[in-house]
This record gives C-alpha cells, structure tokens and sequence, in this order.
C-alpha cells in the first residue's frame, strides 16, 4: 500500500475508510478516531484539540504541526464524548491569546447530548472548570456544536437543538427537522447570554459552519430543512449590537429531497468585499456532489453552483480558506483504491478558479481536510491511520 503527498511516495498499511453519503435521520454514528480540530494564533502556533479516553485534549506547534507539546487535559473529569467526523470538539484561539474550546457530550438516553465549553488564559497551562452553554437541561439532543471567536473578542457557540421538535410533537404538532439555537458571551468565555434560537427545521446530523467578518458579524450556514422536504442551505448573520432576531437567507437551490441527515456539513469563508465563499455537497439530481458559489453579502444574490469534484468517486466533506483575493479549497474523494485529498485554487476572489490538483492520496483512512493561516502561509493539513496529522505547506 502507498502514500503519496505531492508526488512523494512512501509506503504505510492502511485500513480502508468507509464513507457515508446519506442515512436515516439522526444516525448514530461511531467515532473515527481521527477526528481532530486545528487552529493557529498570531504567533504562528498551530494549535490542535482532540479527544481520548472521556477527555478532550489540546497541545500547540511551533513549526507548524511538525511536532506539538505535551497535550493538557481540558476536561478533569471524563465524560461521554462526541468524536465523530461531524462532531469533534472545536478550538478557537482569540486575539489576546485565550484559548477557547466547545465539545458535545453524549447523555445516557439516545441521541442526548449537552454543549460545553471551557477556556485557558494562560496560553493552554491549564483550563478552567468547563460548564454546559445552554440553560435548557432537558435530556435531548444539543449537538452538533460550532465555534467562533470574532475580532471584537466575542464568542459564538451554534449547535443543533430538538427542544422545539419535543414541544410540537407534546402538542400533537408537526414539527421537521431540528432546531438552530446559539449563545454568545462578551466576558471572554466567563459566561454566556442565554441561548436564542436562531432557526427551525434545520438538518439534524450535518456539521454548522460558521465564520466572522472583519466588523464581528458572524456567518452561519447550515442544511436547512424547506418545505417539501427539500434539504438545501441556509445562511444567517449574527450581529450582537442588532437586537432583532437574525434574517434567514436560502443558500442554495438544488431542491434535494431526502427523508434522512446526509451526514455532509458545509464550508463557509469571508470573501474579500463581497460577501462569502460556500462549498457544499448536494445530493439532487442524476449528478450528485461537490458545489461552490459566491453569496453576496447584501443582496444574497449568489453565482450558479460550480460542479467540483468527481461524483463517482464521492467528493464531499469540503474545507475553504480565504485571504484577500486568494482562495483555497479542498474536499475528500474516495473509491476501492483509497483516498484521495484534492485541491483548487482561486487568485481572483473565486471568480475563476484553477485546475484540480492531488495533495494527498493514501490506501487507508483520513480525516477531513482542514486549511490553517499560518502567518501568512496556507498550509493543508490532515489527520491519517498510520501517518498521523499532516501539515503541508500550499503554493500560493
């Protein structure tokens, strides 16, 4: 069996990675062991946060994800973790250094789950006691979390949330899919607001994406459950100085209608003066797979989605980075010979975009893709069975 990375070959074993391209709603799904989060600081560390054993754990990288410190436990006392490739713990570093962290812990009763997060002012030395997110403590699903930190130092957690399915279905309603709900805290992770709820009938085992812009507005994307069944994106912006409840935009139209979670959350990136980059899978149709558009950001006009990837070799799972007009994309491909990590570049702002390219290709099991900025520096990173993480520089 054989490894390559940028034409480098070296021969590994692998075991061979079973991917999912749609289940029945809210599948239980077993964790894949190398389901990590990656993020860096001003400093140029790359930081990583991964789970073992009931607890999450989080080590940094001074040159850049070669080699990393001796991890610290976040958590003092072990508790269920959700690790799966949908839902792994998140890590989030803030401009005067804090360390931020949100993890989903998985309750007793099926498909239960609570939000929390826990902090470090002391460069990852050690953490504060974590705690749960939300006020609502009833015993059902709050999963599925997302985390960001804007420029302004305020921290978003969005995760998904069935209170308002339970409610309906007490009150002989109907009720589809899921809630979105967030909370936000402005005290550098003391504390949270109580949560809001930001949409209903979102998908209920796809990944959220989020981001900020400049100004603080956060970005939320997510798969939205339309009428008909019609499992397509949306999007909201978070405002903490708006005091009304966030617009709902439609972020996609492919009009795929399925009983069940595909299992396939989005990418989302700040475009340079316009608005967003999105990359999402969509199942509609006789060509199913990869799509990327440009939303505006004022008129949430978007671009006709672009085909990326080769369906038959089920690309999904996509990761975008942003810098100025230069923009980076990845995505899993798949078949009996292996995996593959292919990538495209944009130098226009995603106007136009180059050919596909083969990072990384291995016989055996990866990760998702994920993209760092590293002081400057795009670099490609991704988690294997036997390789371990891999940190590569990406031409600019």
């Amino acid at each position: 069996m054989k490894w390559l990375v940028n034409g480098l070959m070296v021969v590994l074993g692998f075991g061979f990675f079973s991917q999912v391209n749609a289940h029945d709603s809210h599948a239980d799904h077993s964790a894949s062991g190398l389901a990590i989060s990656l993020t860096t600081d001003s400093d140029g560390r790359v930081w990583q946060a991964r789970t073992s054993k009931g607890q999450v754990w989080v080590s940094s990288s001074e040159d850049a994800g070669q080699h990393f410190s001796p991890e610290v436990a976040v958590n003092t006392k072990p508790m269920k973790v959700s690790a799966g490739a949908e839902a792994r713990p998140k890590i989030a570093i803030a401009s005067n250094g804090n360390i931020y962290l949100s993890w989903t812990e998985s309750l007793r009763k099926a498909y239960a789950g609570y939000v929390w997060f826990a902090r470090s002012t002391d460069g990852g030395k050690h953490f504060d006691d974590p705690y749960i997110v939300h006020q609502d403590r009833a015993e059902i699903t709050h999963a599925f979390d997302a985390l960001q930190v804007a420029a302004d130092g305020t921290i978003t957690v969005a995760w998904v949330d069935m209170r308002d399915l339970v409610a309906a279905k007490a009150a002989g309603k109907t009720y589809h899919g899921a809630g979105i709900y967030y909370a936000i805290s402005t005290d550098q992770g003391k504390s949270f607001m109580l949560e809001q709820k930001l949409a209903d009938s979102s998908c209920e085992c796809c990944r959220i994406a989020m981001t900020s812009k400049p100004d603080s507005t956060v970005a939320v994307l997510w798969r939205h459950v339309f009428e008909g069944s019609e499992r397509d994106h949306a999007m909201a912006e978070i405002n903490k100085a708006d005091a009304g409840k966030p617009a709902i935009v439609r972020a996609s139209y492919g009009r795929w209608k399925i009983d069940g979670c595909p299992h396939h959350g989005a990418a989302l990136a700040v475009g340079e003066g316009f608005g967003y980059h999105l990359a999402y899978f969509d199942g509609a149709g006789n060509k199913p797979g990869l799509r990327l558009v440009r939303m505006d950001g004022q008129a949430w006009v978007m671009t006709p989605p672009r085909p990326i990837g080769d369906p038959k070799k089920n690309a999904g799972h996509p990761a975008l980075l942003s810098v100025g007009d230069k923009v980076w994309l990845a995505w899993q491909e798949r078949n009996n010979e292996g995996m593959d990590i292919m990538t495209m570049t944009s130098l226009d702002g995603g106007k136009t975009w180059g050919l596909p390219t083969l990072a990384i290709h291995s016989a055996g099991k990866l990760d998702y893709p994920q993209w760092l900025n590293v002081r400057g520096q795009s670099m490609l990173a991704v988690n294997s069975a036997e390789k371990g993480l891999i940190v590569m520089p990406y031409p600019q």
